[in-house]
């Protein structure tokens, strides 16, 4: 979001006329600064065989994912329903990487009917999938590495108790189930958290790899996860990309020329690609002091933005409504029937009734854990491409909160339709 001429921008359009024209709240995304995060990571591993797998679960609608399409990017799918919007938005099969975590078989053979990459992280699938499918269907496994690396604890995926990956030292036993059915392991994968710092972790993280992947002899690339730390405040320390590239680049030559083959090296970014593209803009309702505090109170919540309530996360706010007004002190506060706050305590340009906050950083992991909590709606998105701000998907309605609701007999009473013309 630039500043210009007394006004918030993104990619020169003006987010105030965005809100007056699709209204609030709304979500805006600037594809500028998603092909910018596309192309950094592109080139800051020079000519290592990269692939990037965009990680769809950050933000998911189509317009976004067509976009990184064009860029060249595939896809990594958490779900079997994230696997059917990629291939929606025409992602070739080979080009997904399908993760599931706790899934059942089911899912997985559907993945594998959808013509996907699977990846397994169990032991028990592994030896299911070898039964169901020897030979005949590739498969990547992924690893626990056993590092405690990244952020919030609920992102922390890589450490002893996490539910995610098959042990590093049950190697031995993925050895004997590969062997026995036969199992075609095309690619490792691991993943050991998220808003990693140090470019350190996945070096270690790539050590471990390195030595595993030689227990396989057909591999076809190695996926390192993803993880990077983004900016959420001006003095915010974030993952040195260019070093990492630099320096994981070359060791992962290293051990391709070891290994006998170029593999090639996978990363799956969705924070990292997302999470500065987009904002949040709310309206303000109220404005009500009391004897500790004074809130801002906005027409928005944690059924639009959950992350500062699950995860403590900071999101910086700013009154694009009053950008030059002195600045107060606020407590920006939802209109859930919960404790939902956006931010205690915080500095912002004097604020009125009526005024526009964008909350920053919402482009990744917004929309996607958004809910209807109160039976609000969820919010409009807005993509600012080529110089023009463009609907991407329409705010729900009160048809849509119905129409997957049955009507049944209650009593004397039978279940209508309900229009909103009331």
């Amino acid at each position: 979001m630039q500043f210009e001429d007394g006004r918030y921008r993104f990619s020169g359009v003006d987010l105030l006329s965005v809100a007056d024209e699709f209204d609030s709240p709304l979500y805006v995304y600037d594809a500028n600064t998603m092909i910018r995060q596309y192309k950094r990571l592109q080139d800051a591993f020079g000519d290592v065989k990269l692939k990037i797998k965009y990680a769809c679960k950050a933000l998911s609608n189509q317009a976004v994912l067509k976009l990184f399409r064009s860029l060249g990017s595939g896809l990594d799918a958490v779900s079997i329903q994230e696997v059917w919007l990629g291939l929606h938005a025409g992602y070739e099969p080979s080009e997904i990487l399908f993760t599931p975590n706790g899934v059942s078989f089911d899912e997985i053979k559907l993945g594998v009917e959808a013509g996907v990459v699977i990846n397994i992280d169990n032991i028990a699938i592994l030896e299911h999938f070898g039964h169901e499918y020897g030979n005949k269907v590739p498969c990547c496994i992924r690893l626990n590495p056993h590092i405690v690396a990244g952020g919030n604890q609920h992102i922390q995926t890589g450490h002893i108790d996490s539910k995610f990956g098959i042990s590093v030292h049950q190697l031995r036993h993925v050895e004997r189930i590969v062997k026995t059915y036969d199992i075609r392991v095309n690619g490792l994968h691991v993943h050991t958290g998220s808003e990693i710092l140090d470019a350190g972790v996945f070096l270690r993280a790539a050590e471990l790899m390195f030595e595993s992947a030689r227990h396989f002899e057909h591999l076809q690339f190695i996926d390192f996860g993803s993880g990077f730390k983004v900016a959420y405040k001006d003095d915010d320390v974030t993952t040195d990309i260019e070093e990492l590239g630099q320096k994981l680049g070359k060791r992962f030559r290293e051990f391709c020329d070891q290994y006998g083959s170029e593999l090639e090296l996978w990363f799956e970014p969705g924070k990292f690609l997302v999470s500065e593209s987009g904002v949040l803009l709310v309206k303000v309702n109220t404005v009500k002091q009391t004897m500790a505090t004074v809130f801002a109170g906005v027409d928005s919540g944690q059924n639009h933005l959950i992350r500062p309530m699950f995860y403590d996360a900071y999101h910086h706010i700013v009154n694009i409504s009053n950008p030059t007004g002195k600045p107060r002190v606020y407590t920006v506060v939802g209109y859930i029937c919960e404790t939902d706050t956006f931010a205690w305590d915080r500095k912002i340009n004097e604020i009125r009734e009526g005024d526009i906050l964008a909350i920053m950083n919402a482009g990744a992991y917004g929309f996607t854990m958004s809910n209807n909590y109160n039976s609000r709606f969820r919010p409009a998105e807005v993509l600012v491409y080529n110089g023009k701000a463009q609907l991407i998907r329409r705010r729900e309605t009160l048809e849509d909160l119905l129409n997957t609701q049955v009507d049944v007999q209650i009593g004397n009473l039978q279940t209508e339709k309900v229009s909103q013309n009331f």
